[in-house]
């Protein structure tokens, strides 16, 4: 059994003292750990930003994609190898300003692999300029009088756009952060996880105060059932996405359970021995 000693690299961090991904890259590793994974068999796929660093952080396959690339990457890991845990990770912008695209399409195709964004409303790798998930006024270098866009709902559109499970965690708030992903893990599908990341340097607006006095945690709230996406959406839109918790899940099957003949030995242990003539006959519909 893997220990959080097995996990841990000897890479010295990148990010700024108090930046809320430290939070976050203890609670995968608790989760790591608590579902019995090995760094054998776990892969990390992380994107451009801040957050790509985490891959650094985890002893364990890693690999650093190109800008929004994070979630066709880690799909495609998951379909060649089946037995490996698959975790993309990325942060606000990679998620859903380039890479918005793949991430409907993920949605919608419920692939078995757990999605971790990191969100903290800005854009930190390159010195703070606004993100997708930054709030209509928000002031940067490159936006002085405020941002005039509104922002990217990234939770609703989870819920809305097919997602069988999705939660949002603190990083902050270690115990419930580290059992949302393993949850997503467990969960026999697509799992998207967005986490409130606080950026110390370059947003003193959504910081941890703030968040701590604003936060709704769904799990405390006898009443509310994550098994509606109508509630969920209604949810949502009166919270303004300001909650923790799982928000909705529903039963899956995963992607690659349902494509036909599509064997779950991993593609490099497989016998891919073409016959000579049905090899010619395909080549022949070329010529």
């Amino acid at each position: 059994m893997a220990t959080l000693q097995d996990f841990k690299t000897q890479e010295k961090s990148w990010w700024c003292p108090g930046c809320g991904d430290f939070g976050v890259l203890a609670a995968l590793e608790k989760a790591l750990v608590e579902v019995g994974a090995d760094p054998s068999t776990t892969a990390i796929i992380a994107g451009i930003g801040c957050s790509g660093k985490i891959g650094n952080y985890i002893n364990s396959y890693n690999l650093h994609v190109t800008h929004g690339r994070t979630l066709p990457s880690a799909m495609g890991v998951k379909l060649a190898n089946r037995d490996l845990t698959v975790l993309a990770v990325g942060g606000d912008g990679d998620a859903y300003a380039i890479g918005m695209g793949h991430f409907m399409h993920a949605l919608r195709r419920n692939v078995n692999i757990t999605y971790i964004v990191m969100d903290n409303h800005v854009y930190g790798l390159t010195k703070g300029q606004t993100s997708p998930t930054s709030e209509i006024g928000f002031h940067t270098k490159t936006s002085p009088d405020g941002s005039i866009d509104t922002p990217v709902h990234p939770l609703m559109l989870a819920v809305a756009g097919g997602a069988t499970y999705v939660a949002q965690g603190f990083s902050s708030w270690q115990p419930q952060l580290a059992h949302l992903i393993v949850e997503g893990i467990k969960h026999p599908g697509f799992a998207m996880i967005n986490v409130i990341s606080p950026c110390v340097t370059y947003n003193r607006v959504n910081t941890y105060e703030w968040y701590k006095k604003t936060l709704v945690n769904l799990d405390e709230d006898p009443s509310y059932r994550p098994t509606s996406r109508a509630i969920a959406l209604a949810r949502l839109e009166e919270t303004d996405e300001l909650v923790t918790g799982l928000i909705y899940q529903e039963p899956s099957v995963p992607y690659e359970d349902q494509i036909p003949g599509f064997s779950k030995q991993p593609i490099v242990n497989q016998n891919w021995h073409v016959d000579a003539a049905l090899w010619n006959q395909i080549l022949e519909h070329f010529e």
